[in-house]
């Protein structure tokens, strides 16, 4: 049995990941999905979280937010509503999207829609996750 398999992993605007992994955690709807080559097939809903894999001895960070997941034994399909690299997360958007959606549920209005704002503060935290992981250069950028 091979030790890899391929990952695919891809929004509606572009592919995001295309390459050969050796593990991946995927955040499935009732939690945590950790794949290794040769996996039971299955498919599952996706939920806002923070995918990471291994490729070449180093493990990558990706913010996504729900869609499907399909996994086979030598190859998984990540479809993600949205999806962005560790790397290429806008760490202050997403922190000013953080301390919107919680002033928004700290001070409620008749039209505000409490789910949105939760998700909305969700998405800004997975995504400031994802980037407290991404590898710095040796500026300090990410």
């Amino acid at each position: 049995m091979a030790d890899s398999f391929q990952l695919e992993v891809a929004s509606p605007e572009r592919l995001i990941v295309e390459e050969r992994v050796t593990e991946a955690q995927i955040p499935a709807r009732d939690g945590y999905i950790g794949v290794l080559a040769g996996h039971a097939p299955l498919v599952a809903e996706l939920q806002t979280g923070v995918l990471s894999y291994v490729a070449e001895g180093r493990t990558r960070y990706l913010a996504i937010h729900r869609g499907f997941v399909e996994v086979l034994p030598d190859h998984v399909r990540v479809l993600a509503d949205l999806g962005e690299r560790a790397e290429e997360i806008d760490v202050a958007r997403a922190q000013a999207d953080l301390e919107h959606a919680q002033k928004l549920l700290e001070e409620p209005h008749v039209d505000l829609d409490p789910a949105a704002a939760l998700a909305e503060m969700q998405s800004a935290q997975v995504r400031l996750e994802a980037a407290s992981r991404a590898p710095h250069d040796s500026r300090g950028v990410q």
